[in-house]
């Protein structure tokens, strides 16, 4: 039971954050993206200190012998590079790019940013769907 609650709590902290930080806000994303024209530097800010938490979240949690929710920590342990990373990489950057959302601020915003975000929602939904039906028949 506290795996679902701690699970709870961290996507409600997430989902809080990207509304503070208005990264749900595709207008606010595609301005910072737009660095040729009217650029909006402040989600550099937003970002950079989403890594600063995480390298200090990191140096402190991996101290522990385990984690506290769960039997012990689960690390990526591939450390190549190949052309699906690359391919998912590039798709995630065109979406964001051209869309202003990505997962995790889209799922954040479904429920008031209206139909654009539906409708990407339904659509990365349907995606990877589709990726792993292709996948799973090669």
């Amino acid at each position: 039971m506290r795996l679902p609650i701690s699970t709870f709590i961290a996507g409600l902290v997430f989902g809080g954050g990207l509304t503070v930080s208005q990264m749900v806000n595709p207008e606010k994303v595609i301005s910072f993206l737009d660095v040729t024209g009217n650029w909006d530097p402040s989600l550099a800010f937003v970002m950079g200190g989403a890594l600063l938490v995480t390298l200090i979240g990191y140096k402190l949690v991996l101290k522990r012998s385990g984690p506290l929710f769960d039997d012990k920590f689960r690390l990526p342990t591939r450390k190549d590079i190949d052309a699906p990373l690359l391919t998912g990489a590039a798709l995630f950057g065109i979406g964001w790019g051209l869309a202003g959302l990505c997962p995790g601020p889209a799922l954040a915003s479904a429920s008031f940013a209206g139909q654009n975000a539906l409708i990407f929602v339904g659509t990365m939904v349907a995606t990877i769907f589709a990726f792993r039906f292709v996948r799973s028949r090669t």
